[in-house]
């Protein structure tokens, strides 16, 4: 083949470069090519053929940096579907999907530096004495004869670290041309799979399991409703043994990287060390090893991780279990392409033939709605491990304890009161409040002055241990003013509390109570994050105050109460999925209590408890709250009857931000009519400098969805090449959460 379209880790299309100079190239090889005037990088051949582009001159491939593919077919076709489905470019996909160190770029050829294979030395047997001359050579030097034999059991050739010899004995068989060394790359160092007991399952989840398997014999991906404590992972071993006895690939996805340690860990007490943890939080060389270990190493991989995972090269995916299905985690924010991990672990399987586990004691409404219409199998698991109570949940009056003097600082006494009982019994409490930092904002009350972010639309919060007031959307800091900067003359109040005001308010109420703070501040690394949860878990600690971080996984036997300080908060947020969310988010939080043999209490504190989700949170009450939900949401058309892209356009300038986006607004409405909602300025409208205009379309889903993204990129790219638009940014979110 003459040419080829190489894929670059850039937002660009793919570029034909010449590669009739490089003999037997194939699909999936990394290459080094030049793009613009100097600047080198690793690129990967999507395709090769011999059609010349039609204008401009064409670059040669510089040179091929392994003697293999680093991407499959299967992977190329992912790519693809994630690039087309997400309206961003295939570079757009390389640029997440590949460990740092493969897509090695420069501005000269002195510092491309691409990734090598590891080498090893390796000891060749190249001529083999008579039986005469190994004769005398085992009385007069046993270990050039034990060496030689060596090599001959090893089939003429062994690494040299492999080989008991010394380097005299080596030197000595070399010099006398029966033994030469060459590198060579090494070969991946595999740990050996050693199976311990699985656990065993209760009379319940051995029907679960049965029920699991009916349902993927008729089905590719089956919803695993499971309510917290019931032993979903347990089963999940099962499935994973399975695979791995088949000598499949095995993806175990989870939404935070914090939990994947936990994870990793009890699973390595059943499969032994072959399993293999993968998040973006390793270092660039371990990534890349794994990466490259994974492509050269036979099936029967085990691999937990977070979404980035789902971009490894598995030679036979035979199961994929994402766990935590619903969480928003899995939802990519931010750089393109923005996908959701649950989706596409789902397209990742079926294009390797794989199944799929979809477990959550909360379900999305997305795919219970899928299990209930028969595109996915649905299980259900309702009793908790070990026979446990699921815990009473009690609904607090913030505005009853108000009138009735019955609240100190931001605790009802109903909570402050079971706080005190649980700490006179040597039980301990987890309070959450969904906000960090000390508090919302610093306000004078006086002039009403507030702290804003000089780059964004919103105010500053204040973190207390740091001194500042910081902007958690941009990073922003300040130092904290003791007094208001405009009127020059009161002392500036904290609004609304965050974890940290929290943790100075329990330490006031009950001073002798131990007290651990689990948030993104005080938990930045993963030994930061680890120290903390062990510390709670061996019980050198009585109250852990966090975000919900708490709410994702943790497994604490001696919590018996959990406090929701604000549970409006959640309920107010002004989204249509806000309730979904907030029923999610209370009852993950209140799985954590009573999760042994004593049953524990839960105390929501809310201004309006009259509302709808707090009477849906009992665990067997699913059922109930998303046919309700559901109903709601195909009044309105929204999903899972409908499908969203938000269309986000920024730029510095007001004016040239609304000429765009009014006149994207209007080519839209030509093609979608009604389904066009916008331009509208959004809650938060200025982030970094830049300011902010959002346009919705809401497509049926009888509709295709497919000719819905053509016609709105085709859009989007006549209107990027008006001389008046340039500089405006437009991002295409589809499935936004």
């Amino acid at each position: 083949m003459n040419f080829a379209q190489i894929i670059l880790p850039l937002a660009q299309p793919c570029y034909t470069f010449a590669v009739s100079h490089i003999p037997d190239l194939r699909v999936g090889e990394a290459v080094v090519v030049q793009f613009g005037k100097k600047a080198l990088y690793t690129g990967i051949v999507l395709s090769l053929h011999n059609d010349p582009p039609k204008s401009g001159k064409v670059k040669p491939v510089l040179k091929r940096l392994y003697n293999f593919p680093i991407l499959s077919d299967i992977q190329i076709r992912f790519w693809s579907w994630m690039a087309e489905y997400y309206i961003s470019t295939v570079g757009e996909v390389m640029r997440v999907a590949l460990p740092s160190l493969v897509k090695s770029h420069a501005t000269t050829e002195e510092f491309y530096n691409p990734y090598t294979l590891p080498q090893e030395r390796v000891l060749q047997l190249i001529s083999v004495p008579d039986s005469d001359t190994l004769a005398k050579m085992s009385r007069r030097a046993p270990r050039r004869a034990a060496l030689i034999s060596e090599l001959q059991q090893a089939g003429g050739s062994l690494p040299r670290q492999q080989s008991s010899a010394d380097a005299a004995t080596i030197s000595a068989l070399v010099k006398a041309g029966i033994v030469e060394i060459f590198e060579r790359d090494s070969s991946p160092q595999l740990q050996p799979i050693t199976q311990s007991a699985l656990p065993i399952l209760s009379e319940e989840q051995n029907r679960t399991l049965q029920a699991l398997d009916r349902g993927l014999e008729a089905r590719n991906v089956a919803l695993l409703h499971g309510v917290t404590s019931s032993g979903k992972t347990e089963i999940y071993t099962h499935y994973i043994a399975r695979a791995l006895e088949r000598g499949e690939d095995v993806l175990l996805l989870v939404p935070e990287i914090s939990l994947t340690a936990q994870l990793v860990e009890r699973m390595r007490q059943i499969f032994s060390e072959r399993v293999i943890a993968y998040h973006s939080k390793l270092t660039a060389t371990r990534r890349t090893q794994i990466y490259m270990d994974m492509l050269r190493a036979p099936a029967g991989n085990f691999i937990v991780g977070a979404r980035s995972a789902l971009f490894l090269p598995y030679r036979k995916l035979g199961l994929v279990i994402v766990d935590e299905e619903h969480d928003t985690s899995y939802k990519q924010s931010e750089p393109n392409p923005r996908y959701h991990g649950r989706d596409a672990a789902i397209m990742l399987a079926n294009l390797h033939g794989a199944k799929t586990i979809l477990g959550s004691a909360t379900p999305s409404l997305e795919s219970f709605n899928n299990a209930m219409a028969g595109k996915y199998a649905g299980v259900t698991l309702m009793s908790r491990y070990g026979g446990s109570l699921p815990p009473k949940i009690i609904i607090s009056d913030t505005m009853r304890a108000v009138k009735r003097g019955e609240r100190k600082s931001h605790f009802n006494k109903e909570l402050l009161d079971r706080i005190a009982d649980r700490l006179a019994a040597g039980e301990q409490i987890i309070l959450f409040q969904n906000r960090r930092g000390y508090a919302s904002y610093v306000e004078c009350p006086r002039c009403g002055w507030k702290a804003r972010c000089p780059h964004c639309n919103v105010t500053l919060s204040r973190h207390l241990k740091s001194g500042t007031l910081n902007c958690h959307y941009c990073g922003y800091t300040t130092p904290d003013p003791h007094f208001c900067p405009e009127c020059k003359t009161s002392q500036v109040e904290a609004m609304g509390m965050g974890t940290e005001r929290i943790e100075e308010q329990i330490a006031l109420l009950f001073p002798t109570a131990r007290v651990l703070r689990l948030d993104s501040d005080s938990a930045k690394s993963d030994s930061a994050y680890n120290k903390i949860i062990s510390e709670f878990a061996a019980g050198n600690a009585d109250i852990l105050i966090g975000t919900q971080i708490v709410a994702k996984g943790l497994d604490f036997k001696g919590v018996t109460l959990i406090g929701i300080l604000n549970a409006d908060n959640l309920t107010n947020a002004p989204d249509f999925r806000a309730v979904e969310r907030a029923w999610q988010m209370m009852l993950q939080v209140a799985g954590r209590s009573g999760r042994r043999d004593r049953a524990g209490e839960v105390v929501i504190q809310t201004a309006d408890p009259a509302h709808p989700v707090f009477s849906a949170l009992s665990e067997a009450g699913y059922q109930h709250f998303a046919a309700a939900q559901l109903a709601e949401r195909q009044m309105f058309n929204y999903p899972p009857f409908s499908r969203l892209i938000r269309i986000t356009l920024r730029h510095s300038e007001a004016h040239k931000l609304a000429a765009t986006a009014t006149e994207l607004g209007q080519r839209l409405r030509q093609r979608f009519g009604s389904r066009v909602l916008g331009p509208v300025t959004p809650l938060i409208d200025r982030i970094r400098g830049e300011l902010i205009v959002e346009i919705i379309l809401k497509i049926e889903v009888t509709t295709s969805f497919a000719r819905a993204r053509a016609t709105l990129t085709e859009q989007i790219d006549a209107l990027r090449k008006e001389d008046k638009n340039k500089g405006v940014t437009i991002i295409c979110n589809v499935d936004p959460v």
